[in-house]
């Protein structure tokens, strides 16, 4: 069993919560993956989980251990990507991250294009929350991430392009002339949100602590807010079509609109098939990219 499973192995645990749960994710007997976390907490010297109940944890050494782990993974992936991508630009793979807004309103305009450019790459896309993504960069576990401006921990990565993006307040057209953000009901974005942070800081901000409803993406608050069921933050873009068919309105609130343009970030070193990406944008500007440096 190579050092790359038993480090896999001990990842799975993590994020399962238990050997079964590893196990059928790797498709593998439950022995063998307690083999694997035998094997490599000797070869650590400390112990990497303990007995918990019926089942196994992680002890704090492997908790700690378990974030290299998946670090040397996403790395690993990485090096074999980019000496493929190397040989092969044309046929190699790129692995994407979006937040859950840039997946449903940039994504599929730009891979569409992409793809029918360079069809032999393969591209991976994962979408989740602000908080997951970013994560997923550090960790090297993703090449390209399209979300809001990276975090200000987030080290050696690049931003390769940026795309305008402006934040309104939108409800109803019936609320559009009394609009009191104090008595309104709020439509909340998922727990991780960019989009939930900035609300949280305009409502800070004003001073105002109005009753929220917490929905669980961006096309559920975009619909409530269709169905008037309260106000929202959202992208003017996303909603560009319930805008001009009057289903929507942009209220006026202090401090909005607010410009927070999207980003295009990479690890600071490219695979070839990315540095194809990146070419494709600033060649094709009807997809709205401006590249940076």
């Amino acid at each position: 069993m190579t050092t790359n499973v038993r480090l896999r192995s001990l990842v799975e645990v993590a994020d399962t919560g238990s050997v079964r749960g590893a196990a059928e994710r790797l498709f593998v007997t439950e022995s063998a993956i307690s083999s694997a976390l035998s094997t490599l907490s000797a070869e650590v010297g400390v112990a990497l989980v303990d007995r918990h109940g019926r089942g196994v944890r992680l002890t704090p050494a492997g908790v700690r251990y378990s974030e290299y782990a998946r670090q040397i993974l996403g790395l690993h992936e990485e090096a074999v990507l980019a000496a493929r991508g190397e040989a092969e630009p044309e046929h190699g793979v790129i692995r994407f991250a979006a937040v859950t807004t840039a997946g449903e309103l940039l994504i599929p305009t730009m891979l569409a294009s992409f793809q029918e450019a360079h069809p032999g790459v393969e591209c991976k896309v994962h979408v989740g929350p602000r908080t997951a993504v970013w994560p997923m960069l550090t960790r090297h576990e993703v090449d390209v991430v399209v979300a809001g401006r990276p975090p200000a921990d987030v080290d050696y990565v690049r931003v390769q392009a940026r795309s305008p993006n402006t934040l309104v307040v939108i409800g109803q057209p019936s609320l559009a002339e009394h609009f009191d953000a104090a008595k309104a009901t709020w439509l909340v974005r998922e727990s991780g949100s960019g989009t939930r942070a900035t609300m949280a800081m305009v409502l800070e901000e004003l001073e105002i602590a109005p009753r929220q409803m917490v929905l669980g993406s961006h096309g559920a608050v975009v619909a409530a807010a269709v169905a008037g069921l309260g106000v929202t933050l959202v992208s003017r873009q996303a909603v560009r079509r319930q805008l001009d068919a009057g289903d929507l309105v942009e209220l006026p609130l202090v401090g909005t609109p607010l410009d927070r343009p999207w980003h295009i970030v990479t690890q600071s070193q490219c695979t070839g098939s990315t540095e194809l990406l990146i070419k494709h944008l600033a060649a094709h500007r009807e997809l709205g990219w401006d590249q940076v440096g």
